[in-house]
């Protein structure tokens, strides 16, 4: 059928899940850019600025962590108009409450708000996606919307230390933050249900509801449970392919900055084209990681050979940050362009990996499926804050060769997307749908 034919109001709504994922990791990220002012307003040595930014970053990923766990349910709950709603306006007070902070303890408590709230973006974004993509769509839709976190990490070090130079950082907290409400209008202005969508044609709400279990097309609001859902592989497959993949991409956007400015003796404007250069390659990778499969579905591969063969690819394509700082010493461009590509392969497995989800499980558990892989990968975030960053960063830092941390880091990067993909493979190995 013609695409004209078909409409296209489906991809109204992915640019508005796009345009809230944005909001949401540039609201997450600011942070990262402003350690050194924080720093200097707070009077903190480089030894308690590597440990007060590792204790406010944890408590971000243990809020998110925790978040994640009631995030998915409440989503699923509300439904994706109000519940996502709900998120974007409560995230975006705690972002301009950072401006409020005074010290470590008060950036914990906005961090901690911060988590709680930004983790109910990704199970809303992946049940919008559900509700408005066929199967064969989805990985792309994916792709398309999860770039969006791509896009806010390159905004934010072109914008916020030219923000935090010119009026203070406590006001990059607050123009960053007052963002999602203008994404609120625009989301209740445009945004409904396809059932209740009065802008949807027929022949796109038939397309969008062609796959086979699409055949009942009433929202459900069905309640299925935690312990329902964890006596599953499927569930075990995600949430462990999260735990060891998530925090890499944490990594890059809590401490990329600080690895550009010692490694090459940046200052905090000049750490804005090399930062968003990473992310901008990364962007590629997001989009790109939904169209292979897509094309390889279209080429008459199964649904989940598609998407695992592509996952592996993504996969290897990790590897090469290994040899990062080795580059770097060579060129820091070639670093850039090494930590770019893992990037990008990153945000290609992530657009894959959630849309296992809508994979093997109906609709009416995906949020709460998203929430509880969401939940697996704060955790292993946590556990490498804990027990790498903060360990291992604070002891380099002190000895003066926080070189070696980050090469450590490194390694780690380059191993863990291999270990998820062969984790998620033995658990299921062709993503067989469950019926609930």
């Amino acid at each position: 059928m013609n695409q004209e034919k078909i409409g296209k109001y489906r991809w109204t709504i992915c640019s508005l899940v796009f345009f809230a994922t944005t909001v949401n990791y540039l609201d997450r990220v600011v942070i990262s850019l402003l350690k050194p002012y924080l720093a200097t307003a707070f009077q903190w040595d480089a030894v308690a600025e590597a440990a007060n930014y590792a204790n406010i970053e944890i408590a971000f990923k243990i809020a998110y962590a925790l978040g994640m766990i009631f995030a998915g349910r409440i989503i699923d709950r509300l439904g994706t108009k109000i519940g996502y709603a709900l998120a974007t306006a409560l995230w975006s007070l705690a972002a301009v409450g950072h401006a409020f902070a005074t010290g470590t303890m008060g950036f914990s408590i906005a961090r901690i708000f911060l988590g709680v709230t930004e983790a109910g973006n990704f199970p809303a974004a992946i049940k919008v996606t559900a509700e408005w993509f066929p199967k064969k769509e989805r990985a792309l839709a994916t792709g398309i919307f999860n770039s969006g976190s791509n896009i806010g990490a390159i905004i934010a070090p072109l914008t916020v230390p030219f923000i935090a130079e010119k009026w203070g950082w406590k006001w990059a907290f607050i123009i960053t933050g007052l963002i999602g409400f203008i994404w609120l209008i625009l989301w209740f202005i445009y945004y409904e249900v396809p059932a209740k969508q009065a802008r949807l044609s027929k022949a796109e709400f038939d397309y969008i509801h062609s796959d086979v279990e699409d055949k009942s097309i009433k929202e459900n609001t069905e309640k299925v449970s935690w312990l329902t859902l964890l006596k599953f592989k499927q569930t075990w497959a995600f949430a462990l392919g999260k735990l060891l993949t998530d925090p890499i991409w944490w990594f890059y956007l809590f401490w990329l900055p600080d690895f550009l400015k010692k490694q090459y003796q940046l200052s905090s404007t000049e750490l804005a084209i090399p930062t968003a250069m990473v992310y901008i390659i990364s962007s590629f990778g997001s989009v790109g990681g939904g169209w292979l499969p897509l094309k390889l579905v279209n080429k008459g591969w199964p649904v989940f050979k598609a998407r695992k063969t592509s996952m592996l690819i993504y996969a290897v394509c990790v590897i090469p940050i290994v040899f990062a700082q080795l580059l770097g010493s060579i060129n820091m461009w070639l670093a850039v362009s090494v930590i770019g590509l893992a990037a990008a392969a990153h945000q290609a497995w992530s657009a894959n990996i959630f849309t296992t989800v809508s994979d093997m499980f109906p609709k009416k558990a995906i949020a709460s499926v998203t929430g509880l892989g969401g939940m697996f990968g704060g955790l292993g975030g946590i556990l490498l804050s804990i027990l790498v960053q903060k360990k291992l960063f604070v002891y380099y830092e002190g000895i003066g060769q926080i070189q070696t941390a980050y090469y450590i880091m490194f390694v780690i990067c380059g191993t863990a997307y291999l270990s998820g993909w062969l984790i998620m493979h033995l658990l299921t190995p062709k993503f067989e749908a469950i019926d609930l």
